[in-house]
């Protein structure tokens, strides 16, 4: 049911200056693979094959890596080397990629309002690159489609955090429903510890109903003059259609050089070095 993920990738990536002075966060590595590259595995992972990617200025190597390098293939062709494409290459032959550019970086919210000419009028994910998830056997993304399956309406991934670092979050409040299941009816965008309604955080990863974009479009901007994702689904958590999702697994904070650190050693001890 949900066909389309999203995922802003306009952002500077400034934290990993001077790497990122003319390299995309989002093609940053971990061991030998770009982030944004874990992150439409993920998608596909959860039966969805069009990817919707909302870029900007000096992003072009994102979409040169989901493309074909005929040059490249035919310098490795019948070497050993040539195993080491065959990830990307079935996600090329299995997916479709849709880029659209934001012109100023103005919040989330103004992202994923830029991506709706690739969207549509239909129900789609969001998957921020920098937030790498792991969980086993069902990827993140895919325990949030099977929950909207059951539910029909707007879901945001959420984890504990520690209280102290409320402010680094959107944090939500809400009852628990089910295990894990959070009906939200409290959202805030990184509020002090003393302010913050619980230690839930809104992590990247979301699924959206399509009248978001015209609840973005009449949002006001919010905290730091930013259109906040957060300040549209509190809209529709108002009447009831926003569930929060503890999901099973972990995710490393990739948009920190600590948790980026992190998640290269978790990717080399349990995938690359493994074999």
């Amino acid at each position: 049911m949900i066909k389309k993920c999203l995922f802003p990738a306009a952002g500077y990536g400034t934290r990993f200056l001077p790497a990122t002075k003319a390299m995309p966060k989002e093609m940053l590595t971990l061991v030998n693979k770009p982030l944004i590259q874990y992150g439409v595995e993920e998608a596909l992972a959860a039966g969805i094959t069009g990817m919707a990617i909302v870029t900007g200025r000096g992003k072009r190597a994102i979409e040169d890596h989901f493309d074909i390098s005929y040059e490249l293939e035919h310098q490795i062709a019948g070497t050993s080397k040539e195993k080491a494409l065959a990830d990307i290459r079935h996600i090329i032959d299995v997916c479709t990629f849709s880029y659209t550019r934001q012109i100023e970086m103005k919040g989330l919210g103004h992202a994923i309002l830029t991506g709706e000419t690739l969207v549509g009028d239909e129900p789609f994910a969001v998957i921020l690159a920098d937030d790498y998830c792991v969980a086993e056997p069902d990827p993140v993304l895919l325990q949030m489609v099977r929950l909207y399956e059951q539910h029909k309406c707007s879901i945001v991934a959420i984890e504990e955090v520690p209280r102290e670092e409320t402010f680094k979050y959107g944090v939500i409040g809400g009852e628990e429903e089910s295990e894990g299941v959070f009906r939200i009816n409290q959202m805030v965008e990184k509020p002090d510890p003393a302010d913050a309604p619980s230690n839930l955080a809104i992590i990247g990863r979301y699924i959206l109903t399509p009248d978001i974009f015209d609840i973005l479009r009449s949002t006001p901007p919010g905290r730091n003059g930013e259109l906040q994702i957060t300040d549209a689904l509190m809209t529709q958590a108002a009447e009831g259609r926003v569930l929060g999702y503890r999901f099973k697994g972990r995710r490393f904070d990739c948009g920190s050089v600590e948790g980026f650190v992190q998640a290269t050693n978790h990717c080399y001890e349990n995938y690359y070095k493994a074999g």
